[in-house]
């Protein structure tokens, strides 16, 4: 379970986004807290595996927070100013979600952010893993409910995957680098493979039945 921590100096704010971060599977929301200083006991508790933080609080600000803590964070914040933005980043921010904002949104960077980190706490970890795991984070599949025709954006987010690999990939691999079931994976590959949008090969281990591997057309 991922225990997030949101720091937001409205008590009503940051009870609301802790009913949307307890909405999403995988995800559960500490009590909030409201400036620095109470953020900063939170942390030291230990338990925190993310930090939501808005920018303006009444002793200092969230990106003064990010760059002495050491988990990660969102920050969520009505400042639309590009230099907090980027200060924001420097400091550590996956991302910038900027108020006001529905459920969706941050429910959205949430199950991404899930995606990420079970991309990236793998044991072993290549070039082209490590860049599925940051492709993650920003890719929307997830976010809304998919369709299964060839051209839905599912299709292109795997098709996009395959052109950026390495190597070829079995759909078990496809679906872990996309962010969704196995046999999803495995519907839109045939449909893929059918409008000849990527190639199909056989591997055959030393037992068992072959499996297929999957590329995408150059």
């Amino acid at each position: 379970m991922t225990k997030v921590l949101v720091v937001d100096d409205d008590l009503y704010v940051g009870q609301l986004h802790c009913e949307y971060v307890n909405q999403v599977a995988g995800f559960e929301a500490l009590e909030p807290v409201r400036d620095v200083r109470a953020a900063r006991e939170a942390l030291d508790g230990g338990e925190v595996d993310l930090v939501l933080v808005d920018y303006v609080l009444p002793d200092g600000n969230g990106v003064d927070l990010l760059r002495s803590a050491d988990t990660d964070a969102a920050v969520l914040s009505a400042v639309a100013d590009a230099a907090v933005v980027r200060s924001a980043l420097r400091a550590g921010a996956l991302t910038y979600i900027l108020k006001p904002f529905d459920a969706a949104v941050l429910q959205g960077f949430l199950r991404r952010y899930a995606r990420y980190r079970r991309l990236l706490d793998r044991e072993r970890l290549d070039q082209a893993g490590l860049d599925r795991a940051l492709r993650a984070l920003t890719d929307s599949v997830g976010t809304t409910p998919a369709t299964h025709s060839p051209g839905s954006s599912t299709s292109g987010t795997i098709l996009e995957t395959l052109r950026g690999a390495s190597a070829v990939m079995s759909a078990a691999e496809v679906a872990e680098a996309v962010g969704i079931s196995r046999a999803t994976a495995q519907r839109h590959l045939v449909k893929l493979a059918e409008s000849r949008s990527v190639t199909v090969t056989l591997h055959y281990g030393s037992t068992g039945r072959p499996e297929h591997l999957y590329g995408a057309e150059r």
